[in-house]
């Protein structure tokens, strides 16, 4: 009689500790022998070697055991134990996928039960491909951060041979996947059934059938971005971090080698001392010429130099009055300027543009006639162009 669900998550709960030492086992030795379940059960005072079996959690193999796939990969998901697969493992993906694609296209107008069940299989292998391509990343990436900081304590030279495979073994191989441009990488595949994905959610008879393709295109859109992060966790953090150990562990090698015996050969000079100026070799030379012009000092006089120039200040209410016993003015800065040549004979620009301050009075009534009309005025050695305004009233006038 088969178990209830929650009868083997129950069990799972209460002898965690037992699975997890049985998987630690398997992982290590590939299989659970006779006598190692024993020991371990015993260890644990807790005799569930026929609940083990009854739950499918142990299948037998010969006279020993071994965990069943789908309890070793939920295990492995819950210790985040993955260790690195071989791009070929992954690579069988694109066998699945491609065929379940072909079958797809060959029979799109065909039974659609079947074409519904196909659908399904493709979306979960899409899915199944991604997470494995995940799980490698992250053990490969763990298990460099570990060789980098020498967790195990392993020498030099077995860094360098762990460093070479996993590029060579790994890391290339799994790019060329992940590579939508290379012709026969999974990723490539991918993009071509998102293509073809897009064409039938948008046009096709069988809406049920539609509903599939347009989920499994926007699973395809997540898939492939998620695809690109991973490509860019081995390009630019994992490549570069297992190259840099083996670069330092080959240097660091050759060094331990050479101490071992270091009068084999001429040591090289390692240091080679260079003076470098960081001044011009013609500097002493210009110093000495400006201090000389200094020997013969000769005694020098500063005067105040005294203006008598009385400042002016513009009496802004002296010109108002003027300005008012002389409207209507017909052209304000012809008048302006006559002003002060009454006042001073000659005038200054600076008076000038003081006088001219007037018109900006808010008091002031202004007129630029309808066609606006400009004069030459020549204060001095300059000539400026002014426009004619009339003044017709300055407060009451």
């Amino acid at each position: 009689m088969k178990a209830e669900p929650k009868t083997i998550l129950r069990f799972l709960l209460e002898h965690y500790d037992v699975i997890a030492e049985l998987f630690e086992t398997q992982s290590k030795d590939g299989i659970i022998a006779f006598e190692v379940l024993n020991l371990i059960v015993s260890k644990h005072e807790s005799d569930i070697r026929s609940q083990l079996i009854e739950y499918k959690i142990l299948s037998p193999v010969n006279d020993n055991y071994e965990i069943r796939t789908v309890y070793y990969n939920l295990i492995e998901f819950i210790l985040s134990e993955f260790k690195p697969m071989l791009p070929e493992t992954i690579e069988k993906y694109h066998t699945s996928i491609a065929e379940l694609f072909r079958k797809i296209r060959e029979n799109i107008n065909g039974d659609k039960v079947t074409l519904s069940q196909r659908l399904n299989d493709l979306a979960i292998e899409v899915r199944s491909f991604y997470e494995m391509v995940e799980r490698n990343t992250q053990s490969l990436l763990q298990e460099t951060r570990e060789l980098k900081a020498n967790v195990k304590k392993i020498d030099y030279r077995e860094k360098i041979i762990k460093a070479s495979r996993w590029i060579d073994e790994y890391i290339i191989p799994l790019n060329k996947i992940l590579d939508i441009n290379h012709s026969t990488s999974v990723a490539n595949k991918l993009y071509e059934i998102s293509e073809f994905s897009n064409k039938y959610r948008l046009n096709f008879d069988d809406e049920s059938a539609r509903v599939q393709f347009e989920k499994l295109y926007f699973q395809l859109i997540q898939v492939n971005d998620n695809l690109l992060r991973q490509s860019k966790i081995l390009t630019n953090e994992l490549l570069p971090l297992i190259e840099r150990i083996r670069t330092e562990s080959i240097i660091l090698t050759g060094w331990i080698t050479f101490l071992k015996n270091p009068y084999k050969r001429k040591v090289p000079k390692l240091l080679k001392r260079k003076e470098v100026s960081v001044y011009s070799a013609s500097t002493f030379f210009n110093a000495a010429e400006i201090f000389e012009q200094f020997k013969n000092d000769t005694d020098v006089y500063f005067e105040d130099e005294e203006h008598n120039d009385e400042k002016w200040i513009f009496d802004k209410e002296h010109y108002t009055a003027k300005l008012k016993e002389n409207l209507p003015v017909e052209n304000f800065f012809k008048w302006c300027n006559k002003t002060l040549k009454e006042d001073y004979k000659t005038v200054e620009i600076e008076k000038f543009f003081a006088l001219t301050t007037l018109a900006f009075d808010e008091d002031i009534e202004r007129d630029f006639g309808l066609k606006a009309e400009f004069d030459k005025i020549k204060i001095n050695d300059l000539t400026i162009t002014v426009p004619k305004i009339t003044i017709n009233q300055h407060g009451i006038s």
